[in-house]
């Protein structure tokens, strides 16, 4: 299985609108590799580009510095939120002879041409040109800046005459940098070939971006990708996030409010083409959800003596069977999601049975049933991806912290249980006084590290 997805334009700090896409990818991936697939995903970096150049300008940092420290904030935050890395990630810059083959090819079908150094894709000559957006023709608009050179305005840039000071290659038609829509269909199909499985994206980029790498590949004779998928936005007010419209969040501020796992849950936790509007109510929220489904996992599989693994082994086949219609039915996570938390509700009664001396065999079956959902969607709490290096200093202590605090509540439960409720009062007090947080709900009580600020 081969996808391909538009990765960063790296000229700034990622805020969680870019990092959906990545999410939303990975998900889908992960769902692909459970069903047996071997999946293997590019995931590109446009580290040339008006706005790089322009940002790098203004700070008086060299571009390919600029593009290398964004780069490494975006690798940092697609791995700090459990994104699997991808097969390769192709940079731009790296693959100007793929775009010059490509360009080659265009020419001599009679697709595009060159003027004063540019070269420019001709729209007319390809009779589908629009079909992927349902754009007309009559009504279309490139974005792009006049140029004297174009035969047509709708005509888009394939690559740049070089200007002074800027970063250019050598070309038959000249020196100059590529433009921003031919790299990709030169790296997808340099990486998987003339026709591929999935081509994944912001929904932004339906029209000019995706139109115009389908035309260009096309146009040049390969098939290109068989399906499309396109995420959908973080909107702040209505408007998509976007460093031009200043409501952005930036991912390691985020980090400091919420754990990365629960970042993780909110950002996957709506259907990928639906707009998640932000707030940090709704930030809030999906934060104690997943806390919730945390403590069960925790709680269950200490309770079933380590036996509970991250396999479904023979556990419920019904919710099993329900998780996997939600995904496969257009990788529906909010409805995959109220499967896990029915289950981990299922769960928390069985965890009182466990507490009596019963029924631990089949908590350990259960609690595997819920991982085995949670690591579809990249959120198993015990996963690899959100522990330190195993037997480190931190995880030890994290552990010491959880036994302690899940003791003190199994006392609290108890004297709740007798009526007791003085000492339970008391102990929820002293944990406050220590910074530890208790909330009651349908579940049982969940516990967090209350915040200093």
């Amino acid at each position: 299985m081969s996808i391909y997805v538009c990765g960063a334009t790296v000229q700034g700090i990622p805020h969680i609108g870019h990092v959906r896409s990545g999410l939303n990818f990975d998900v889908l991936r992960r769902w692909l590799m459970v069903a047996g697939y071997d999946v293997l995903l590019v995931r590109n970096v446009t580290d040339i580009d008006d706005k790089v150049l322009t940002k790098a300008a203004d700070a008086g940092r060299p571009w390919w510095e600029w593009a290398a420290r964004f780069e490494r904030a975006f690798e940092d935050a697609y791995d700090a939120l459990g994104c699997l890395p991808p097969s390769i990630t192709p940079r731009a810059t790296g693959h100007v002879p793929q775009m010059i083959e490509l360009m080659r090819r265009l020419i001599d079908r009679g697709h595009a041409y060159a003027a004063d150094g540019d070269v420019y894709f001709s729209v007319t000559s390809h009779p589908s040109y629009g079909e992927l957006s349902g754009q007309r023709l009559s009504e279309m608009q490139q974005g792009e800046t006049a140029a004297t050179g174009k035969r047509d305005p709708r005509d888009f840039t394939l690559w740049k005459a070089a200007k002074p000071g800027e970063p250019s290659w050598e070309t038959p038609w000249g020196r100059g940098r590529p433009g921003w829509h031919l790299e990709c269909s030169a790296m997808a199909t340099y990486y998987l070939g003339p026709r591929f499985d999935i081509h994944g994206g912001g929904a932004d980029l339906v029209f000019p971006h995706h139109e115009n790498e389908l035309a260009q590949s096309t146009a040049a004779g390969d098939g290109f990708a068989e399906y499309w998928l396109h995420n959908a936005w973080v909107t702040m007010s209505g408007e998509k996030m976007s460093k031009s419209l200043g409501n952005t969040v930036g991912i390691p501020v985020m980090l400091e409010r919420v754990r990365a796992p629960e970042l993780r849950y909110y950002l996957v936790s709506a259907h990928y083409r639906s707009n998640l509007e932000y707030s940090d109510e709704a930030l809030a929220e999906a934060a104690k959800a997943y806390q919730r489904i945390e403590a069960f996992v925790r709680k269950a599989v200490r309770a079933s003596d380590g036996r509970a693994a991250a396999d479904a082994g023979s556990s419920s086949a019904a919710a099993r069977l329900e998780f996997s219609a939600a995904m496969d039915d257009d990788l529906n996570v909010p409805k995959a999601l109220a499967v896990v938390h029915n289950q981990v509700r299922l769960g928390n009664q069985l965890l009182a049975e466990a507490s009596n001396g019963d029924g631990a065999d089949r908590l350990a079956e259960h609690v595997a049933l819920v991982r085995w959902m949670l690591a579809s969607l990249g959120l198993d709490p015990l996963g690899a991806e959100w522990h330190t290096a195993a037997g480190s200093t931190e995880d030890r202590a994290v552990q010491v912290l959880d036994d302690l605090v899940e003791q003190l509540l199994a006392e609290r439960q108890t004297a709740r249980a007798a009526r007791d409720f003085s000492s339970a009062d008391a102990i929820r007090d002293r944990l406050l006084a220590v910074g530890v947080a208790v909330e009651d709900g349908p579940d049982g009580p969940t516990w967090t590290v209350k915040d200093d600020n």
